[in-house]
């Protein structure tokens, strides 16, 4: 399994200075195509190691914050036939946990340079990462650093008590889940029977144990998508939503992130295009104009392909991406950076699909968007599999997993 990233680069969070080529500094080199990630375990004693990239043994998962990367690192243990090839990343037992950084990274803890093992990171199972803390999830404990200081201990830490109850995805913990900045432990109701969560800038989004939707935060945006522009204090259900691998959005829609008409991405566009010639009439763009969203206050159906459906899904600040049931990448939204993968720095206010993948006989499994970036995960197209044999299943209801919602 191997990482691609592309999209804003200025700080190496997708090649480190060393892969910039002569008279490229990493502030100018934002990348537009798809480029394989080396994931380096840089001991403190040690030289580096690339440890995932081409190593079955172990699962590498991609966390992002604005200016880092880090790759959350753990071994897989062979499944209870001892066959490493049927230890899949997603069903396979987890051994010792390990986080690397690439970026931006003064002031994290025990942390040497871009690439470099957070060494109080060592049997972590999940991670949190964002421009002030680096949240680290243990199976006993949860601990919090100020990624600005150089500290010995973490800043903030929580004890994890025994749970009878079933495994919860992190940052959820019992009783509550952690957020970004301070107060990191957040209560919820134990009704919720909350299963998964995802925390954007100014909102949250639950899903629960019987499928059903809740957010909370500001909505200034439409971005609780309960029809309306107000904030929420308290998790507030939503309307039923379809299941069978259909994509819903809604939210803030200025660069075309929720695949819908964008009026001023449309006008961007119009602009380069526009060389002075013939123009428009008055009355075609007022009709014109009413098909244009800005702001999407409730679930929209976003038909990203016909001949597939939608398994995994991840928001970046203002561009989406989404990988289908037969492997394909898609994205849309704002690619200033060239975080939508086309070649281009140009947005899209319609799913496109990346046909890098496709032209390399790789079939993507994951995506996990930064906020100015996008990174993938593929595999080496088998035509002798069945096409759904070797992916992760397409996503019910019950199984949505909201990889992040800025």
């Amino acid at each position: 399994m191997n990482w691609f990233g592309f999209g804003f680069n200025g700080f190496g969070q997708i090649r480190t200075n060393e892969k910039l080529t002569d008279g490229e500094s990493a502030g100018d080199a934002n990348v537009t195509y798809p480029i394989s990630i080396d994931i380096v375990c840089r001991n403190l004693e040690e030289e580096p190691v690339q440890i995932c990239q081409h190593n079955s043994n172990v699962d590498t998962q991609i966390r992002t914050s604005w200016s880092r990367r880090a790759a959350l690192h753990s071994n897989r243990l062979p499944s209870r036939d001892n066959n490493w090839q049927t230890a899949q990343p997603e069903t396979a037992v987890k051994g010792d946990g390990r986080l690397c950084l690439a970026g931006f990274g003064v002031g994290t803890p025990s942390q040497k340079g871009c690439g470099g093992c957070v060494e109080e990171s060592r049997g972590c199972q999940d991670a949190h990462i964002s421009e002030g803390y680096l949240a680290l999830s243990f199976t006993d404990r949860v601990e919090c650093w100020n990624s600005e200081r150089n500290e010995k201990k973490p800043g903030w830490s929580m004890v994890i008590p025994d749970n009878t109850g079933p495994s919860l995805a992190f940052p959820l913990v019992p009783g509550g889940y952690i957020a970004s900045n301070p107060p990191f432990y957040r209560p919820l109701s134990p009704q919720l029977l909350a299963v998964s969560l995802a925390l954007g800038t100014e909102h949250a989004v639950l899903l629960t144990a019987s499928g059903d939707i809740y957010t909370w935060g500001s909505g200034s945006h439409g971005q609780l998508g309960h029809g309306d522009l107000s904030p929420q204090e308290e998790p507030r259900a939503m309307e039923a939503l379809m299941a069978g691998g259909d994509l819903y959005v809604w939210g803030w829609n200025e660069s075309g992130q929720v695949g819908l008409p964008s009026r001023a991405l449309r006008g961007e566009q119009q602009k380069s295009q526009d060389t002075g010639g013939a123009s428009t009439c008055k009355d075609e763009e007022e009709s014109y104009d009413d098909v244009f969203i800005s702001i999407q206050a409730f679930p929209a159906l976003v038909d990203v392909t016909q001949s597939c459906e939608v398994s995994k899904i991840s928001c970046g600040s203002r561009h989406t991406a989404a990988v289908t049931s037969t492997g394909d990448l898609y994205t849309w939204g704002w690619g200033e950076y060239g975080q939508l993968g086309q070649g281009t720095e140009n947005s899209s206010d319609e799913p496109r699909r990346v046909e890098f993948f496709k032209d390399q006989g790789l079939r993507v499994v994951d995506v996990v968007c930064g906020p100015w970036n996008t990174f993938v995960s593929a595999i080496k197209e088998d035509p002798s599999l069945h096409p759904d044999t070797n992916i992760i299943n397409p996503l019910t209801k019950n199984d949505i997993e909201w990889k992040n919602c800025l």
